[in-house]
């Protein structure tokens, strides 16, 4: 959220990597944009995972909450972004 006021701050489109990921296993995503959910209002960001694997077969666009995405988490004892941009393109 932005300082003193309600509006949040939503991701830039462009690639981002999950604080998962690792040297030989890379977990990028091309994020596409923001959308809303039709029933509850809550905000969702649009992305598509860059590699395959068994189970990311099939439908390819995936979403999550704005709030999850946003987050930090504990990893290795520090606190990080859950996704962390690199940039337009990789």
């Amino acid at each position: 959220m932005n300082k003193g006021d309600d509006k949040p701050n939503y991701p830039a489109a462009g690639v981002y990597e999950h604080y998962k990921s690792a040297p030989t296993d890379r977990r990028y995503y091309q994020v596409l944009g923001t959308a809303r959910h039709t029933e509850t209002d809550e905000a969702l960001v649009v992305y598509v995972p860059l590699y395959v694997t068994p189970e990311h077969t099939g439908l390819r666009l995936q979403v999550r909450p704005l709030a999850m995405f946003c987050e930090t988490v504990q990893h290795n004892g520090k606190t990080i972004p859950r996704f962390q941009y690199i940039g337009p393109e990789l």
